[in-house]
């Protein structure tokens, strides 16, 4: 079973749905932990930088995992237990899955806490990346060979379930776009970080 988002409020900002898929994230000594993913992207972004700059990826994304181990848990075992090892491997995982999305000098920042909708704590790893531009793909790509990215990892427990929640963005993205001639986005990191963190709240 996928996990729960706030598909209205995604649908009328602008995000679309990218892709779901159930994989498996990494391996215990007993149990494989899997993942139930939605992907999302900020669609109506995409368009505008590929209209008016003939670029066309992707620059914001958002997604949540719900997690399952195969097979359950054995009695006994409660999530607490396994709590710093997921953190640990979805951290990791995570790091990966930026660098193959083509992020370069992937870094660690910072931590925080916050409670998300159904009251529990989540675990939150601030990453730092840059992502290349090829000069390419526009006459201005030189200014923007390195793109600051942020991107923010969230982990929690929900009613004896792990969560995964969270995404990127580039830090600059008014600038990005003005180098890029695309007009009229008006959109800062402190905007971008408060957005994903809500939609990271509101995963159960």
């Amino acid at each position: 079973m996928m996990p729960s988002v706030p598909e209205e409020r995604l649908s009328g900002e602008g995000w679309s749905l990218v892709e779901e898929t159930t994989e498996t994230l990494f391996r215990l000594p007993t149990a494989q932990v899997k993942g139930h993913t939605r992907l999302y992207e900020d669609a109506a972004l995409r368009e505008r930088v590929r209209e008016a700059a003939g670029l066309d990826r992707q620059w914001r994304f958002f997604f949540a995992t719900r997690v399952e181990f195969v097979p359950g848990l054995a009695p006994g075992v409660g999530p607490a237990m396994l709590l710093p090892t997921v953190t640990a491997e979805s951290r990791r995982t995570f790091g990966d899955d930026l660098r193959e999305r083509g992020f370069e000098d992937v870094r660690r920042e910072r931590t925080e806490r916050f409670r998300v909708r159904s009251g529990a704590r989540a675990r939150l790893q601030c990453y730092r990346a840059t992502l290349p531009l090829s000069a390419e793909t526009h006459a201005d790509a030189d200014a923007l060979e390195d793109v600051e990215v942020e991107g923010w990892l969230g982990v929690w427990t929900d009613g004896g379930e792990f969560r995964l929640a969270g995404g990127a963005y580039p830090l600059h993205v008014e600038a990005v776009c003005e180098a890029l001639g695309v007009s009229g986005v008006e959109l800062s990191a402190k905007e971008c970080r408060r957005e994903l963190f809500d939609l990271i709240r509101a995963v159960s």
